[in-house]
């Protein structure tokens, strides 16, 4: 594509402005790709790309497996770039894109990590091919703007470019039919004594069978849609798995991975299905671009969830856990929801899930409260709730409408105050739940439990 004078006056400008940005200290991650765009509004089909690029799109898990994919490829010495602290629509990716070319926009870099929004799809990749698209998942999520499942997988399927290749979680069935003509590659996770035949959760968004509308069968069920199920009338079903995670050993921490006649053991850092499929997805891609067990294993077993998705810490025999749970996002706080139900011991729940960027635009609604499954926090192990923000009452009525003991909550608008009511006899674990943009708050309410816990052991002293 000719690049002309309007390219030039895009990138010269985006450049000029990221170096006067940083000189006040600002990060430029998000402006100077907006510039160009504003410039040059097919900037990014003009600019040069690296020749192999990773696109990681989603509703759930992106983040994640975008950060370690680039942690891995950075222990093995590969040189990239990466949008990881900018935007996943069009500005950031052009930003990120801008940041890796040359004054005369050639690309400095052979290889691009890159998160993308499943809304910019149209923005993207009309000008942007990429060698791997990885589709994490696709659940409903941020109804306002997302609409519905089928409205997401019918924006990827009509933009996603044919020549790229896809790797998809091939235990969703939206995700894994998305841009039917393409190359595909699936991962996915063997059937686990947890899953059942029967669907505990509200919500599951795909039931009928989109080839012949005939209700679908699950031979199993992990948790939502996912699990494995085939039509009764015609042919649609489940893909064969081509990389597929099997003895699953949560007590050693271990999983072996099968393509085809191979067969090799990874290390897992996390016992949270949702992170076991993000360490299965990072391994697929992995795989793809030539590294070995060996490379991805040894940097695999320095890796950790990043604190602002889940931190773990001690204090005088009570562990303090945070963990993120998106609002507006029913499925993503529904698994955080299992998770803390099953995790061993008595506990406090704190719930921070107001999305507050959203609710200070009013852009949102309170519909996925009803979608999430708030009857598991309703659990003989869970000794109280404490639930405070902008939206407490919304959440205590949903709390309620779960048959949760009102004896059990503690409902106030304050978040810092609220923590007031924590009573802490016989609880092994506080759980603080947040939000994306609750992560100050979040750090707050944690150093408060840590005094309060270290306070309560010295007046017992």
């Amino acid at each position: 594509m000719k690049k002309g004078f309007k390219f030039y006056i895009a990138l010269w400008g985006a450049k000029f402005g990221t170096m006067l940005l940083k000189l006040f200290r600002r990060n430029a991650t998000f402006f100077p790709g907006k510039f160009a765009l504003k410039v040059c509004p097919d900037f990014i089909g003009k600019i040069e790309k690296p020749r192999t690029i990773i696109a990681v799109t989603g509703t759930n898990g992106k983040t994640t497996v975008c950060n370690m994919i680039e942690d891995i490829l950075k222990d093995n010495n590969y040189v990239f770039i990466d949008n990881k602290y900018g935007s996943n629509i069009d500005a950031g990716i052009t930003t990120t894109l801008i940041s890796g070319a040359n004054l005369m926009g050639k690309a400095k870099k052979d290889l691009a990590v890159l998160e993308v929004d499943e809304r910019s799809a149209p923005k993207v990749y009309p000008y942007l091919t990429p060698t791997y698209l990885v589709c994490t998942n696709l659940f409903r999520d941020s109804l306002m703007r997302n609409a519905h499942t089928e409205f997401i997988s019918g924006i990827l399927t009509k933009y996603i470019p044919k020549e790229t290749t896809l790797i998809l979680n091939g235990d969703d069935l939206i995700a894994s039919n998305i841009a039917p003509e393409n190359k595909r590659i699936y991962f996915g996770i063997d059937r686990l004594q947890t899953d059942s035949e029967k669907c505990e959760n509200i919500a599951r968004d795909i039931i009928a069978c989109p080839k012949c509308n005939t209700k679908l069968v699950y031979d199993y069920v992990r948790y939502n849609h996912i699990g494995k199920a085939h039509c009764p009338k015609c042919d649609f079903k489940s893909p064969e798995i081509d990389y597929l995670a099997t003895n699953i050993d949560l007590k050693n921490m271990k999983l072996t991975l099968k393509n085809g006649s191979l067969e090799e053991e990874y290390d897992l850092i996390s016992d949270n299905i949702i992170n076991i499929y993000n360490i299965v997805t990072v391994i697929t891609v992995l795989k793809q671009i030539g590294l070995s067990q060996k490379q991805i294993n040894e940097s695999l077993k320095k890796q950790k969830i990043v604190d602002t998705r889940y931190s773990e810490e001690g204090v005088n025999g009570i562990k303090i856990i945070t963990h993120l749970a998106k609002g507006m996002n029913p499925i993503a706080c529904s698994r955080v929801f299992d998770y803390v139900r099953k995790y061993k011991g008595n506990k406090v729940v704190i719930l921070f899930l107001d999305d507050l960027h959203e609710a200070a635009n009013g852009s949102e609604n309170i519909a996925w409260q009803y979608d999430t499954d708030y009857e598991f926090l309703n659990n003989d192990s869970i000794k109280q709730i404490i639930i405070a923000g902008a939206r407490y009452l919304d959440g205590y009525v949903r709390l309620q409408m779960a048959g949760i003991d009102k004896a059990k909550i503690s409902c106030q608008r304050d978040e810092m105050s609220a923590l007031d009511n924590i009573k802490l006899d016989g609880i092994e674990t506080v759980f603080i739940l947040h939000d994306l943009y609750s992560m100050e708050l979040k750090e707050s309410a944690k150093k408060k439990v840590e005094v309060m816990i270290r306070t309560k052991i010295e007046n017992k002293a």
